[in-house]
């Protein structure tokens, strides 16, 4: 590590105690009814990743040391796959066309999630192990396009239904809307409106909108939602979300119609909010697991954009287009 690392390490020993007593003091501001005031935009970028990777082992927090040596580490990576492509590159020999363009059009992420002074070496913090406890024989496909897809003589690109439904700009991919809402590629940014009655996350990405009613029971006779129903409450300075009943073609990391995601909302300071998630479903993993986040305030002049998702709106006929003439060559093939 070089020295300069080594002083800002030095400085992040200092600085983080005194930080830490000072949001024990400090006092959320309030809405007009008297509940914590978490309005605004705000940001969960971050390379963290949901599971642990295994060099870490049982290691659930990094020095600030080390936080530094990771996140010069992401950005190197960033620098590296920043670079102009060769234009005159040959088309991907195995099928993976996904990522056609840089990181030049990437969100940089190079911050590890930081909470209490604590720098995680992953999303998840129970288990221990950071490990997603999925039932024996690893994630199981609950949902309706995996069901469909697993019919014999179904193919991926045989209709809409059976693509993911990022690409159907439904939802946006890697659960960014939630919930559990957790960082991606780019536009992990939120904006948070609260009523009396109400309390909604416009996620920038798709543009999708979860609209969560306070103190309110579930809608028994209600439809699926895709991002489920939501009812919330405060307790103290933290707002408690529960979701259920969602679309049968919606799944977290396999889970099933019985899955039950349970939130908190928790402003730790001005400028950061602590996002903690639950996940229970016993046809799903053998036991509830959970993940915390940072959700950190945008400068005031940064915006939310809209989202004009392309591939659904525009691309889906070639994308079905494209298949059809990939089976007609199969089949004139000699």
């Amino acid at each position: 590590m070089s020295w300069t690392a080594k002083i800002i390490g030095a400085a992040f020993c200092l600085a983080l105690p005194a930080a830490a007593a000072a949001q024990q003091d400090w006092e959320p501001p309030r809405t007009a009814d008297g509940q914590p005031d978490l309005q605004g935009i705000w940001t969960n970028s971050s390379q963290t990743p949901l599971v642990r990777p295994e060099e870490f082992g049982a290691k659930g927090f990094l020095t600030p040391e080390e936080a530094l040596d990771v996140e010069q580490g992401w950005r190197n990576r960033y620098d590296l796959l920043a670079q102009p492509i060769d234009p005159e590159r040959g088309p991907p020999t195995d099928g993976n066309a996904d990522f056609g363009y840089n990181s030049f059009w990437w969100d940089p992420r190079d911050d590890a999630i930081e909470i209490n002074g604590e720098y995680r070496t992953s999303i998840i913090i129970d288990p221990p192990d950071g490990q997603i406890p999925f039932v024996e024989g690893g994630a199981p496909g609950h949902d309706q396009r995996t069901v469909w897809r697993s019919r014999p003589g179904v193919e991926p690109f045989d209709d809409y239904p059976l693509r993911p439904l990022a690409e159907r700009c439904l939802l946006t991919f890697g659960s960014g809307s939630g919930p559990p809402m957790l960082p991606i590629l780019y536009n992990s940014n939120y904006q948070i409106v609260q009523t009396p009655e109400y309390f909604m996350i416009l996620a920038e990405m798709v543009h999708d909108a979860r609209i969560v009613r306070l103190n309110d029971n579930h809608h028994e006779d209600d439809f699926d939602k895709w991002m489920g129903d939501s009812v919330g409450w405060w307790e103290g300075n933290a707002l408690k979300v529960e979701t259920r009943d969602f679309h049968p073609q919606q799944s977290f990391r396999g889970s099933s119609h019985a899955v039950i995601i349970s939130e908190e909302f928790e402003l730790l300071g001005p400028d950061k909010i602590r996002y903690r998630f639950t996940i229970d479903d016993p046809l799903t993993y053998t036991q509830p697991w959970t993940g915390e986040v940072a959700m950190n305030r945008k400068a005031p002049e940064e915006r939310m954009y809209e989202y004009a998702c392309h591939e659904g709106n525009y691309a889906f006929a070639g994308i079905l287009a494209g298949a059809r003439r990939l089976e007609l060559e199969a089949e004139l093939r000699p």
